[in-house]
Formats: structure tokens, sequence, C-alpha cells
């Protein structure tokens, strides 16, 4: 046994010790130590399957009475054999399974390559194709990093663009864009998580309405994108960022050559267009009214509020996936072999992202037999008032990701909880859609500048930067969007500003930096210019 198991195996016997031990009291407050078991275990291991597993071990000795036997077959009796009967969440394994092996065979497929050269070498057009690649492939966060990290590299050093920049795009538009995507490999899991909180708040809702509902209330995600363009277009380099560009321009080297694999374009747009056009086609036939003409603004609101959901995500996936295998391009040894290498590879990437989706669902079913929730609102309810959560949640959820480098992780963590919370405080519908968002802002955060992230990792890998430079250089546009977001987001949002008034303002705060943080803050030349 390695010492990472060793360490693993020591700190899941520590937890068990102290959940039978608190099993022997009689204290109100011990149903809140499962979500911190968890959150303790995920800081300590790096690990958020473990740090899952964990809280719902100890939330079922806790329920068991402190009998740590008994417990291990109640999580799979009882939680996570009936959270596997919801077509909800089998339909989120398949689609996530399958969009995954669809990223790969586009990525493979060399398309993206070729639409990023035909943006020239001018440093502002190749970062901007960045950004256009990033949102191109909505469809997975860490296929995003890997993809525009790959094509684009040797673009970026022969216009002079920094590494450590060129990471920062890649990073803010994979997270970001996946979390508010109608259709990616979060979405399935976005979903789950919806409807379980939903039902532990004793609501029956629309998991596909809710998110839609919430995503003008997304501001950390919009925010991102807000920014990433003033940082690209007015060459906006905050903190280290701005030394880092001045360093890394003399090194740009125009001798290198794109070592990425190219092909069509068509290759990458058309399947994206198929999955796009499926979907929507899809849930008009499967979930509209009959008859399903004339169209109208009912019955597409009766579509996308039907069950049809995990049928549509399946069925889109899967004729996208064989769009983009009809269009790949044919190379030495054949189409057919690279195509199902391809497909093998995004499935398997996906395995560890499904059992952390496992794990969030069993874990959120212990938690709700232990009324954790109930004892959150009451603590929240005597220490904050109900117009506070949005910013209470957003920050909690941030702290969490940071901590644990884990976006899915905090969401299996936090939604079980804070729904419920707020749901018991009184808060109504329209106000539960702005904590979904909250919690997905949150989790994105930590995605974007842990340096315990996966992501992090992947993008400082595929941009060919150190980690630690790019964490130091993405956390001042990181602290700059909380901060934004906070205040003109969340804190209004709360008092029943809506959510577009608030995305304004905050764009317009975003767009006004250069100006109000000036020369030094740009990080530029004294005169404050740049190469076009």
């Amino acid at each position: 046994m390695g010492p990472t198991n060793t360490r693993r195996t020591w700190v899941f016997a520590a937890v068990a010790a102290l959940t039978i031990v608190l099993a022997l009291t009689d204290w109100p407050v011990r149903v809140l130590w499962p979500p911190l078991a968890a959150l303790a275990v995920i800081i300590v291991t790096r690990h958020a399957l473990i740090g899952l597993l964990a809280g719902g071990f100890a939330g079922a000795i806790l329920i068991r009475g402190g009998d740590p036997v008994t417990a291990v077959p109640d999580l799979l009796t009882d939680h996570l054999i009936p959270s596997l009967e919801s077509p909800w969440k089998l339909g989120a394994i398949a689609f996530t399974f399958i969009l995954g092996g669809f990223a790969a065979i586009l990525e493979r497929g060399g398309g993206f390559a070729t639409l990023m050269k035909k943006f020239g070498g001018g440093r502002r057009n190749v970062e901007t194709g960045a950004i256009a690649l990033g949102i191109l492939c909505f469809f997975d966060g860490l296929a995003n990093s890997m993809v525009v990290g790959r094509v684009t590299r040797d673009l970026a050093d022969r216009s002079g663009t920094a590494r450590v920049k060129l990471a920062y795009i890649a990073d803010s538009t994979s997270s970001a864009v996946a979390c508010v995507a109608l259709v990616s490999t979060w979405i399935a899991f976005q979903l789950t998580m919806i409807d379980d909180a939903y039902k532990m708040a004793g609501r029956t809702v629309n998991p596909y309405g809710v998110f839609l509902e919430s995503l003008p209330y997304n501001f950390y995600c919009w925010f991102t994108l807000v920014l990433l363009f003033v940082a690209v277009r007015k060459q906006f380099h905050p903190g280290p960022m701005g030394k880092l560009v001045q360093e890394t321009e003399p090194t740009a080297n125009p001798k290198r050559s794109s070592a990425a694999t190219t092909g069509n374009p068509i290759s990458a747009l058309a399947p994206l267009a198929v999955l796009m056009v499926s979907f929507f086609v899809l849930f008009i036939m499967l979930g509209s009214p009959r008859p399903i003409l004339p169209l109208s603004r009912d019955k597409l609101v009766a579509a996308f509020g039907s069950d049809a959901g995990p049928m549509v995500l399946v069925l889109a996936a899967s004729i996208a996936v064989l769009a983009a295998a009809l269009l790949f391009p044919k190379r030495d040894g054949g189409k057919l072999m690279p195509v199902v290498a391809a497909f093998g590879s995004g499935v398997n990437a996906m395995i560890g992202p499904i059992f952390i989706l496992l794990a969030a669902w069993m874990m959120g079913s212990v938690l709700n037999e232990l009324g954790t929730a109930a004892m959150i609102s009451r603590l929240a309810t005597e220490t904050s008032s109900l117009a506070m959560l949005p910013v209470l949640t957003f920050l909690t959820g941030a702290a969490v990701s940071f901590s644990t480098g884990t976006s899915w992780g905090t969401m299996g963590l936090l939604f079980p909880l804070a729904i419920p919370a707020a749901a018991n405080m009184g808060g109504d519908d329209p106000f539960l859609t702005i904590i979904v968002a909250a919690v997905f802002s949150g989790a994105v955060f930590g995605d974007h500048c842990s340096p315990f992230s996966d992501t992090t990792i992947v993008t400082s890998i595929s941009c060919g930067v150190e980690p630690h430079d790019h964490v130091r250089t993405q956390i001042p546009y990181a602290l700059i969007t909380a901060a934004v977001a906070i205040v003109a987001g969340f804190l209004p949002a709360g008092l029943g500003v809506p959510g577009y008034v608030s995305l304004l303002v905050g764009a317009i705060v975003l767009l006004m930096l250069p100006r109000l943080f000036g020369r030094l803050s740009r990080g530029l030349s004294p005169q404050g210019t740049v190469p076009p």
C-alpha cells in the first residue's frame, strides 16, 4: 500500500471514529458533521470522490446510531441504488459518457486547429481566436482547456502572446462556458442536482426549466466572459500577469510551426450544429403537446418543461457522435479505428466524473434523511437574513471549490444544503433559482483559480506553463470577477433586483476597469501601448 492510500485509510478511519463518538451524543448539530467531514477529507486528500464517500459514510453511521458495519450496505441499498431509479439520473450517466466521446472525436479531427489559423498572427487576433475556439468548445470544460491550449500554443508564440495569458483564456472559457451551456457534459449533472435538491425541499419542478431561469443570475460565469473580453481587447493585465506578459514578449519564436493536427473546419462545426439542432428538434418532437404544428410559445414552453429531457439528451448526443464520425477526416490507417479510439478515450475520461456524480447523489440522499438542510436553515435564520443568502451561498461555494479544486464536488456538497435551507427560510421559487445560480457560480470560481483543480492542471499542461504561474496570474482576474458578482449581482438579486439589471451594471463596471486601474494595472509599457 502506497503512502497516498495509507493516508486515505487513516483519514477514513479518523472520520469513522469521530462519527461514532458523535453518534453517541444527542447534539442536534451533529447532523452538520457529514458535509464538514466531506470537506475536510477533500482538502486533505485533494480527491473529491474520496471526500464525498467519506461524508456519505459518516452520515450513514449517524443514521445507524454509530454502527459502521451496517452503514456500508445501507449506503448502497438505501441511498445509491434508489437514486439510480430516476430517468434523469440514468440519462445523465449515458449522456455524460457519450458527450465525452464526442468531444474527443472533434479534438482529434483537427478542424479546430484549422479554424485557428484563419485568425492571423496579430496578438489581439490570436487571443480573440482563442476565445472564439473556447466558446465553440462549450460541450466540455476539460476538453475546452485541452483543445484551446494544444491548438493555439504555437500561434500564440508567433504572435507574442504570453502563454500565461493563453492559459487564462483557456481556463476562463472552460467551466464558465460549460456551466451555462444548454448542452454540455455538465448539464446532466446540474439537472440531477437541481432535481434532487428541490425534492428535498418538498417542491416538484422541471430541472431544465429551473436551469434556464437561473442563467441570468449566474453572475460569476457571465462576468468572467466579459472580463476576458476586456483583458484581450484592452490588454488589461492586473497583478503578476503584466510583468509576465512583458517578460514573455521578447521570447516569442516566429519560426515555430504548429504541431496540432489539422483538418477540415466542417468536421468540427457541423457536428456542433447537429448537436444543437437535434437537441431542440427532439425536445419539440418528444415533449411538445400534439398536434405539434402550428408551433407556439406555449408549446415550446411545454416541450422544454416535459419529462423528455433524459431521452433528448441521449439521442441528441448520439446523433452528434454519428455526425462527427462521418465527417472525421480519413488518414493513414483509415477512419474507423481512429474514431473508435478517440471515442473510447473520451468515454474513459468521463469515468472519474461519473463516480463523483454517483457519490454526490448518495451523499445527498444521506443528508436528506439526516435533516442537515433543516439544521442549516435554522442556523442561517438566526445569523443571517434571507436577502443575504445568495451572497453567503456564493462565498461558501467559492471557498469550498478553491480549497478542494472540484466544481462538481462543490455542487454535490452544496445543493442538498442550500436549496432546502433557502426553502425552509421562506424563499419562493424565483428566489431559489438565484440560489441555484449562486451554487453554480461558487463552484466555477475554484475551477478557475484553485491550484488543486483538474482544469487548472490540464490548462497548464496544454498551454505549456507552470501551474504556479497560471494560478497566480489567474487569481487577480477571478477575484475581480467575484467582487463584481457579489456587489453588482448577488447582493442586489437578494434584494429583488432583476438579473438582467445586475448583468448590465456589472458589465459596465468591468468595461470601465482598464480606465479605472490606469496604466499600472494594465501591466503594459509606460506609454500603455501594445502590439496590434
